[in-house]
């Protein structure tokens, strides 16, 4: 059984780079120094919402979508390690992953496989008032059903509004 300190002892972040996300991760970053815990912190290119908008032509034509995700991994990467430098992650053993596919599915993935004890992510995205949310629900929403471990959704006005005060 484990003590109270030490209950989430795995804690896993998504992350998107979005306000919401980077509360998440400050959040993440308070319990796993709480715990004694470690953070794995994933960012997942969506690579349905990439190919929905290279068919509309809005980002990339087919010749360059090889240049296209490796630019996207590339600021993924650059992203992810100005989080594991900040001033919220000094004394956090973190580890990355970043990975390609649809977001939901990698996140519960690797919930699963890496036996995370606790996600943290923000309770919505980059990409939160999408006809994507409107109609198949926030990768948040479905990493609850299907992460099966605790989910922590981290809104953004909740926690402003209570760092502004406190």
């Amino acid at each position: 059984m484990k003590s109270e300190t030490n209950l989430f002892q795995r804690i896993l972040v998504p992350v998107d780079f979005s306000p919401c996300s980077d509360e998440a991760f400050r959040v993440a970053c308070q319990m796993a120094r709480l715990c004694k815990g470690s953070m794995t912190v994933v960012h997942v290119i969506d690579t349905g919402a990439l190919a929905a908008f290279n068919r509309l032509g809005l980002l990339a034509v087919p010749s360059e979508a090889a240049a296209q995700r490796r630019r996207l991994r590339h600021h993924a990467r650059v992203n992810v390690r100005r989080l594991e430098e900040s001033e919220q992650a000094k004394g956090v053993a973190l580890k990355r992953i970043i990975v390609e596919g649809s977001p939901f599915v990698e996140i519960a993935k690797i919930a699963r496989m890496d036996k995370v004890d606790l996600v943290v992510m923000g309770s919505y995205g980059g990409r939160s008032g999408s006809v994507d949310k409107i109609f198949f629900g926030s990768t948040a929403e479905k990493v609850v059903r299907t992460a099966g471990c605790p989910v922590l959704t981290v809104p953004l006005s909740v926690v402003a509004g209570k760092r502004k005060s406190g």
